[in-house]
């Protein structure tokens, strides 16, 4: 977020950083097609070092560094924000193939264990505990990588996350998902780039995929919204659910019990194959509705033959 902002106040005193001097931040992300939401996490955390500039922290004579933090002001959400668009099993058969190698990965694996964008990206070795009961393996992801950052959380694979993880071992010594440009020419040779990591999925690969696909603005996170409307087609309770995407706020404990994993691997056990089940979103529903609508308005088309005949 301060990587976005930090170009356009970041050679500015404290005191000069307010809505005036971020309102050339906000209509360059508005220019590049930032929802409101994402350009409100940039001024949230612009928002909390002035109030801890005005607050804690303080110079060698115990002054804080701000007399008062500036009013940073929120843009509206009421209209702006995107309603969520999981997609169907049909939709992810056409998408996934047409994904570069190492994004369909990632995909995959998110469609199978509900974890965001970021955290996929920086998940790493060293946050993998193997369990051989169950055979599948848990990544404990550090709290700063958890969105809140209350307390770490865990991943849970089921057999299809697994087959992925295990597809991926050995790439990188750090980094579970890892891309390198492979050579078309002189396949022998040992590659001329080596493997490094994912900033993130949202790139020019995942675009060009879901617009040859034909499912328009397709988010990343919408991989999650699916994970969540899948679970509940097959019957999972909402509290398990709420655990799988992160969303719990029941009290857990530091470390996750045996038990706790034997029930999120069963629930994400569920969700590996089609069930056949029908299941649209309302975004879906509303959608194909307004398609039919615009069908019915628009005149029917006569065969040429047919006009044929009448002339």
């Amino acid at each position: 977020m301060l990587e976005s902002v930090m170009p356009f106040i970041g050679r500015l005193e404290l005191p000069q950083i307010h809505d005036a001097t971020l309102a050339p931040y906000i209509a360059a992300r508005k220019q590049e097609g930032r929802a409101n939401k994402t350009i409100n996490l940039a001024l949230g955390v612009v928002r909390r070092i002035l109030n801890l500039a005005a607050t804690v922290w303080r110079d060698q004579d115990g002054r804080t560094w701000l007399d008062a933090a500036p009013k940073i002001t929120m843009l509206p959400l009421v209209g702006h924000q995107r309603e969520p668009a999981p997609i169907s099993w049909g939709q992810q058969r056409k998408l996934l193939p047409l994904l570069p190698d190492h994004l369909a990965r990632m995909a995959l694996f998110v469609l199978n264990t509900g974890v965001r964008d970021d955290v996929v990206c920086s998940l790493e070795w060293a946050w993998e505990i193997q369990i051989p009961e169950l055979g599948i393996s848990v990544f404990d992801v550090p709290r700063e990588h958890v969105k809140g950052k209350k307390r770490g959380r865990l991943v849970v694979c089921n057999s299809v996350a697994q087959s992925v993880i295990e597809a991926a071992r050995g790439q990188h010594p750090r980094f579970v998902f890892v891309y390198r440009r492979e050579r078309t020419t002189n396949t022998d040779q040992t590659p001329a780039m080596k493997y490094r990591p994912i900033q993130t999925m949202n790139n020019t690969g995942w675009q060009n995929a879901r617009k040859a696909a034909g499912l328009g603005d397709l988010h990343v996170h919408d991989l999650r919204h699916t994970v969540g409307m899948r679970l509940r087609e097959a019957g999972v309770p909402e509290s398990t659910v709420a655990d799988v995407l992160w969303h719990s706020t029941r009290s857990m404990t530091q470390h996750y019990s045996t038990a706790q994993i034997v029930e999120l691997h069963g629930a994400l056990e569920k969700i590996t194959a089609d069930s056949g089940a029908w299941n649209k979103s309302l975004a879906t529903l509303r959608a194909e509705h307004q398609a039919r609508k615009a069908g019915e308005a628009s005149p029917p088309k006569v065969p040429t033959r047919a006009l044929e005949r009448v002339a």
